[in-house]
């Protein structure tokens, strides 16, 4: 479907982001193997984290979805089955668009005395997955995958597993959660060597069950489990999803948003950071924790911007925001160089190319790099029809484009915001007062 957007006066209001995509996967995922009964309040509504309940249920996992008159209300009970509770899928379990449920689930499955097969959509079976095969294997488990065991769908024959010392060629959350939770399963403690920092929401969540893990500089040590009690999870919201807003607020001239309840955990806030470094007015207000996690309003105000560097072992701790903030730079005086994100090449598009392209349509000034782009700010961006390509996180990253551009955008492909935030367009409508027609949804 397509979302047509024309500028308004004035941008203000309240929005409360949906649940953290991240601390979800890991609510259902890490409650699967433990015991007890796990209450989930506030789970993500997007596709992807269904994505892993559903994979989890055809493993034999009891997970209860409370329904309310609009359908799930974000409450979930999970019945954890400890480490030997699951059973060998009865078909091939579908990833959908996530690439967090595939390589997290092949971490799960690595350790599984059964054979399996984990595949996804068109979008996903083009994604690297040698990076999770690499250090599973060296455990000891047996995949098989297209492209020389680098491309979805993955044949996984599990086992015994033994644990290793491994150095990450990336950082990257979703390896070392991976291994993290191969590890568990393993015999002898394993030791994961980060890059660079990356989120850490697996490690705070295994520890609040019962997990030895600790972290040595660099190095993270995990020793195998005895058994991991379930934990209640109350999941912040997303400030991945916060970013968008807080953007919109920044490049808008006349604008005061404030996104509620949003996790603020160290190893997410380089968005902050980033605003921050290129002149944004923020005001945030602490709410103490939330399942452990530390949680905030964030306000933002307009804001002449500048360019800035975004690189380096910044560059996890904003790889999902650097669409949205590609749109701060084009508005931004000076240039703003993104450098040490190859990553982005391998998301849901190749989001250096996309955002590239669809911004310059809109009249930015975006050059590529093989590892980032070069934003030549302070540009007017006129309206222009554009296309999502299929990536959520472009779609609504578009949209903000089209609050500070002038005449009207339409955004095709707008109905891919559902696999991370379904009501993206609806929150757009509250702080415009024009609410553009959403896509559907019902589960």
């Amino acid at each position: 479907m397509n979302i047509t957007i024309s500028p308004v006066p004035r941008l203000e209001g309240q929005i409360t982001p949906p649940g953290d995509k991240s601390i979800s996967h890991r609510s259902v995922i890490l409650n699967s193997f433990a015991t007890g009964t796990a209450h989930v309040s506030n789970f993500s509504p997007g596709a992807d984290c269904y994505s892993t309940v559903e994979c989890l249920q055809a493993m034999g996992t009891q997970v209860a979805i409370e329904q309310g008159e609009d359908g799930p209300t974000g409450n979930l009970i999970v019945t954890g089955g400890g480490s030997q509770g699951f059973s060998e899928p009865k078909d091939v379990l579908n990833a959908g668009n996530s690439g967090t449920t595939m390589r997290l689930l092949s971490g799960l499955l690595a350790a599984q005395p059964f054979f399996s097969v984990l595949s996804g959509d068109a979008s996903l079976r083009t994604r690297p997955m040698d990076r999770i095969v690499i250090p599973l294997s060296l455990m000891g488990a047996r995949i098989s995958g297209r492209g020389h065991n680098s491309l979805a769908p993955l044949a996984i024959l599990g086992g015994d597993l033994r644990g290793i010392t491994y150095a990450m060629p990336v950082a990257s959350a979703q390896l070392k959660s991976a291994i993290m939770i191969a590890a568990l399963f393993a015999q002898g403690e394993t030791t994961i060597i980060e890059p660079a920092p990356s989120r850490d929401h697996t490690e705070l969540m295994i520890t609040a069950m019962g997990a030895s893990v600790y972290k040595d500089g660099s190095a993270i040590i995990v020793k195998p489990m005895t058994s991991l009690r379930a934990v209640d999870v109350a999941v912040p919201a997303d400030i991945s999803g916060a970013a968008f807003w807080l953007v919109a607020g920044a490049i808008h001239p006349q604008s005061r948003v404030t996104v509620k309840d949003v996790g603020v955990n160290p190893s997410r806030t380089g968005i902050l950071d980033v605003l921050r470094d290129m002149g944004a007015e923020l005001y945030i207000e602490e709410k103490g924790e939330r399942g452990g996690e530390p949680v905030a309003d964030i306000t933002v105000t307009s804001s002449p911007l500048r360019g800035v560097e975004i690189y380096g072992d910044m560059i996890p701790r904003v790889i999902d925001e650097i669409p949205v903030l590609a749109v701060a730079a084009s508005v931004a005086k000076g240039v703003t160089r993104i450098r040490d994100a190859s990553e982005l090449r391998v998301k849901e598009s190749d989001r250096i190319a996309t955002t590239a392209q669809e911004l310059n349509r809109l009249g930015a000034m975006i050059e590529e790099l093989p590892d980032g782009m070069v934003i030549h700010g302070g540009r007017r961006l006129l309206g222009a029809e554009c296309d999502s390509h299929g990536d959520h996180r472009l779609a609504m990253a578009l949209g903000v484009a089209a609050l500070a551009a002038t005449g009207t955008t339409v955004v095709r492909g707008a109905e891919v915001a559902e696999i991370s935030y379904p009501a993206f367009w609806k929150d757009l409508g509250k702080l415009t007062g024009t609410i553009p027609a959403s896509p559907s949804t019902s589960r």
